[in-house]
């Protein structure tokens, strides 16, 4: 059995997980696992999905970065499918598939997953390079917040007598959010 496993970082690139999923049915995916959450949060569906594989079948994803957080995260989860005896595919490797179960597929891997490391490193670098540029020159001013901006509107909304919850998603900010700027507020 075929198992593919679909994930995009944010709720805005839908069409991104869609494209997955399309492409993991196409390549022959009998079941599929998909969702919308960074990869550095925990991600229940890919543990789902590890738990369903079942010795001879393939966990397949359409890029290594949608499956693991770095290249020893990519590495120890194909350590477990391989010791359960199930196979990883990944299918956009310079227009080839990678397939795990040959000896050269695990070699193509282990090469290609180290220099997608090495360049995110190196965009990270600059990017704080130009962070720091910017902030010598007072141009950088940082992620503007966003909840604190609402301010206003929370402090209205909860005198009209709406619920946390309900001014959250109204506003679209975290209800954590509402209760810090409703607890920061002058008492009446």
């Amino acid at each position: 059995m075929i198992i593919g496993y679909a994930r995009t970082s944010t709720a805005e690139q839908h069409a991104g997980l869609e494209a997955q999923v399309r492409d993991l049915v196409a390549a022959g995916a009998d079941e599929t696992f998909a969702e919308q959450v960074s990869s550095v949060a925990e991600r229940p569906k890919l543990k789902e999905a590890i738990r369903f594989v079942r010795k001879g079948d393939v966990l397949m994803v359409t890029k290594p970065d949608r499956l693991a957080r770095s290249t020893a995260d990519l590495l120890s989860i194909v350590r477990d499918l391989e010791g359960r005896g199930v196979g990883l595919v990944i299918l956009s490797m310079g227009g080839q598939q990678l397939d795990t179960r040959s000896p050269t597929g695990k070699l193509m891997l282990t090469m290609l997953a180290a220099v997608a490391e090495f360049e995110r490193g190196l965009m990270l670098e600059r990017q704080r390079e130009g962070i720091a540029k910017a902030k010598a020159e007072g141009a950088y001013k940082g992620r503007q917040p966003t909840a604190r901006a609402k301010a206003p509107e929370v402090l209205r909304l909860a005198a009209e007598g709406v619920t946390r919850q309900d001014i959250a998603a109204r506003l679209g900010i975290g209800v954590a959010s509402v209760y810090r700027i409703l607890s920061d507020a002058p008492a009446p």
